[in-house]
């Protein structure tokens, strides 16, 4: 099967650690054919969606991991599966990107993760679909509503909804000196709607990253534990990565949202568990397989490519 990745730039990929990379070598390793392209590389001429494309050979050299061997122009429909995998954020660009998937998709080709669901779970408000699992939330940009919300709770984190990698995230408390100003540059002076979360403790144990392919739960989570005085346990923002198996609780909520996931065609979910509360689901271009599998063994990457080859 000939698959195609579409990632940020090939050559600023860090192979040590990144999933995209890591799923291509697994499905070199299972025979497939496997190529990449950029979003702007994407057109539509004629009513086709096509693609300026790269096919790539893998290697273990973590510093020399691809070689080009040959650049092509094809419909998006000539690839057995196109894994969406570029990052967030989710701007313009990246609307007009799944618009135009969308339309590859109505031609024949097969898009993972779907373009509309893409669009309609935001990494943030999706949690608002399954919120038997979640702290209590609110989603508002009246800030007189957030004041109530933290006066209620006492202890709350504050992101904006297009943050990543921990980015714009506050932890605010009834007492805090900086609330106010905290509130304004959160919601712009009430211009931009943010989430207010009542804060979880267990957040010292790690904010757990749950993988769910094709509906079905990995058997371990990458516990993402906050370094010294930080509230964020993000990698990006410092956190320290340690794999280790699912808990109930956490097999619970996962087993609970995979046939939802799955009917909207979200193959590669992964859920942000702290505690026993849902935080946050990432459909874009979930990480950590390769923490857990340097860590554990369990190899996620084989399970998506295995999931794509089968159905």
């Amino acid at each position: 099967m000939d698959i195609v990745f579409i990632v940020d730039p090939i050559a600023g990929l860090k192979a040590y650690k990144d999933s995209s990379v890591f799923m291509m070598r697994e499905a070199s390793k299972q025979s497939h054919s496997v190529w990449a392209f950029e979003a702007k590389d994407m057109f539509s001429r004629g009513n086709v969606v096509c693609a300026n494309v790269k096919q790539l050979t893998l290697s273990a050299d973590n510093h020399a991991w691809y070689a080009v061997t040959q650049e092509a122009t094809k419909p998006l429909t000539e690839f057995g599966a196109v894994l969406m995998r570029k990052d967030p954020p989710f701007d313009q660009e990246y609307l007009y990107a799944t618009l135009l998937l969308s339309l590859a998709e109505s031609q024949g080709a097969r898009i993972i993760n779907r373009p509309a669901s893409l669009r309609d779970y935001n990494e943030k408000l999706a949690i608002l679909k399954f919120a038997e699992f979640t702290s209590p939330t609110l989603v508002t940009s009246d800030m007189s509503s957030v004041h109530a919300f933290i006066d209620e709770h006492q202890d709350v984190i504050l992101k904006k909804l297009d943050g990543m990698g921990g980015t714009s995230i506050f932890r605010v408390t009834a007492t805090d000196a900086n609330r106010n100003a905290i509130i304004e540059v959160q919601t712009e002076y009430g211009r931009s709607s943010i989430m207010a979360q009542r804060y979880i403790p267990e957040i010292a144990k790690g904010d757990k990253r749950v993988l769910v392919i094709d509906g079905k739960v990995a058997d371990h989570a990458l516990a993402r534990v906050p370094k010294a005085g930080e509230t964020r346990g993000n990698l990006a923002a410092g956190g320290k990565g340690v794999a280790m198996p699912i808990t109930p609780r956490e097999r619970e909520i996962a087993e609970a949202l995979g046939p939802t996931l799955k009917r909207d065609g979200l193959t590669i979910v992964g859920l942000d568990i702290i505690g026993d509360y849902l935080t946050e689901v990432n459909v874009t271009s979930p990480t950590c397989m390769v923490e857990i599998f340097e860590q554990t063994g369990e190899n996620i990457a084989a399970k998506v490519i295995g999931a794509i080859a089968r159905s």
